[in-house]
């Protein structure tokens, strides 16, 4: 094997051959696994809560739990790759996430199901960044591009074939089945990692230099960066629920989430070997590209969240004819990935992300013409163009981002650029819902403060509802209560449809006032100085 290991890899160290597609098809799928069982969850969760008996917040920890796992361990993946092996630590964290999706499947009550859920995240939060880091060990510059499009098909196309196959899955079998079709596929992924990706090179130690096995633990950092992150994501996941600063425990949760990340930084910047090293972020490509992950994170996951939300609440649709109307999209968003993967090294990616970014808020205005009427027809190309502009941000600026590494600091950077990705679709939704809140209230009263029993065309709306009721049997009085509810029907409907709007439009001027960041970003291919140098 170790022959072959030799004989794979070019004076630079890339992996040569047919081998390096194999390593590419592998790290895609594991990435894959953990981004689709991020939203797979979502249509199942009223089933769980009747099946298991659980209440409406009881059952939200069996994503907020995920959520929370996954984040605080992909900015740890870096050290842990190092520490027990890159290929080790890979393996390792499929055959976990494998496991833990049996047990998840096997649950029989909502605590043994969330630990289950929390041990997945655990593992998880392995697999998303160190897939992407070892695509970009594995391959040469030139050859980047195609091999970020494979890893993308899945992390695009992930949230959005998450709903329609969990839709499918909990429809047809039930909703364990959303975590038992895992199985077959990671058992998949293990084999292939197993097979095709490369041992791990053991570096000789010396007097002066010590692996990172042989250095004391950072027991500290990881202990911070579990209160600061974990805080936030939970602040994140459960600030409406709690009426954001008006709960005692989103107050706490805001001051862990504040002080830990000052003494977590603090920390990391003082010590000799830490757990996460943030001294990558001295690279300007990387600071700024993770800034922007950020924004296009809330933009992926934000927008992807609020579509479902609307053609359920407003549009009456099932979850899974939900899922049916974003798989286009991801179909979309695949076909472009591959093609874009092809010519990304030969363009400049920060053309490539304007052109995704302005893309992107040019349908997000489109949509915001929806009204009661909108259907299918409506929605159908809006959301496969939304999948095929949106891979133009995603792919160059992976590329930009972390195309101008250096070797020994792509394992960390992805972790960091990952991380922004995840907090950034937190941050997004968070603030979505709560915005959403908002303006359908301020519609609400605005459209309530029109309708007046002075107003001749109220007075003629409720006299026609009324009569209509009155045909259909009601008697006066009951006819002119039942005009009066379906007027404020008509309402909140309206409010709904207004305030969605408003949130459409709020998700496309994101992507316009984001575009500044650009000049930060780097070309990709080729190490650029770190900031100050």
């Amino acid at each position: 094997m170790a022959t072959n290991t030799a004989l794979a890899r070019s004076d630079t160290g890339y992996i040569q051959g047919p081998l390096k597609w194999a390593i590419a098809f592998t790290a895609a799928l594991g990435a894959m696994l953990e981004v689709i069982d991020t939203s797979i969850v979502n249509v199942a969760l009223t089933d769980i809560q009747a099946t298991l008996g659980a209440t409406v917040s009881e059952v939200g920890w069996v994503v907020t739990g995920y959520a929370i796992a996954n984040v605080v361990l992909i900015p740890l993946s870096a050290w842990l790759g190092d520490f027990f092996g890159k290929k080790s630590y890979f393996v390792f964290s499929l055959i976990g996430f494998t496991l833990a999706s049996m047990l998840c499947g096997f649950s029989a009550n909502l605590q043994m199901l969330v630990v289950a859920r929390i041990l997945q995240g655990l593992c998880g939060g392995g697999l998303l960044a160190k897939a992407q880091s070892i695509l970009f060990e594995t391959f040469s510059p030139a050859e980047q591009g195609l091999a970020q499009a494979v890893f993308g098909v899945g992390v695009i196309a992930g949230p959005a074939i998450g709903p329609t196959l969990g839709g499918y899955l909990t429809d047809g079998l039930g909703w364990r089945w959303i975590f038992f079709v895992n199985l077959p596929v990671g058992i998949v992924a293990v084999a292939m990692a197993l097979i095709f990706l490369q041992p791990d090179i053991k570096q000789p130690s010396s007097a002066t230099t010590r692996s990172v096995s042989q250095q004391p633990v950072d027991w500290w950092g990881i202990v911070l960066l579990v209160v600061a992150v974990g805080s936030l994501q939970t602040l994140l996941e459960e600030g409406q629920k709690e009426d954001w600063w008006q709960s005692n425990f989103i107050i706490t949760l805001t001051i862990s989430s504040v002080v830990g990340l000052g003494l977590f930084i603090w920390r990391e910047l003082r010590i000799k070997y830490p757990a996460v090293d943030l001294r990558v972020l001295r690279y300007r490509s990387l600071a700024a590209g993770s800034l922007y992950s950020g924004i296009l994170g809330m933009g992926l996951y934000g927008a992807l969240f609020v579509v479902p939300l609307f053609t359920q609440s407003v549009l009456g649709f099932s979850a899974t004819q939900t899922g049916l109307l974003l798989a286009p999209g991801a179909l979309s968003s695949a076909i472009v990935m591959v093609l874009l993967g092809k010519i990304s090294g030969k363009v400049d990616p920060r053309l490539l992300i304007a052109i995704g970014a302005i893309g992107t808020s040019l349908v997000m205005f489109d949509l915001s013409g929806i009204t009661s009427e909108s259907g299918v027809d409506d929605l159908f190309w809006p959301l496969v163009w939304r999948g095929g502009v949106t891979v133009f941000m995603f792919l160059p600026l992976s590329l930009a981002t972390l195309g101008n590494l250096p070797k020994q600091d792509i394992p960390a950077g992805s972790g960091f650029y990952n991380l922004t990705r995840q907090l950034g679709g937190s941050i997004g939704i968070a603030i979505l819902t709560t915005l959403l809140m908002q303006r359908e209230a301020f519609h609400r009263a605005i459209l309530l403060s029109k309708l007046t029993i002075y107003d001749p065309v109220t007075t003629q709306r409720i006299n026609v509802l009324t009569q209509g009721f009155q045909q259909h049997g009601a008697d006066a009085a009951t006819a002119y209560h039942q005009a009066l509810d379906a007027l404020q029907h008509s309402v909140a409907l309206q409010a709904a449809i207004l305030s969605y709007a408003d949130i459409f439009r709020f998700v496309g001027m994101i992507f316009l006032v984001s575009l500044p960041l650009l000049f930060f970003l780097g070309k990709g291919g080729g190490t650029k100085p770190p900031i100050g140098h």
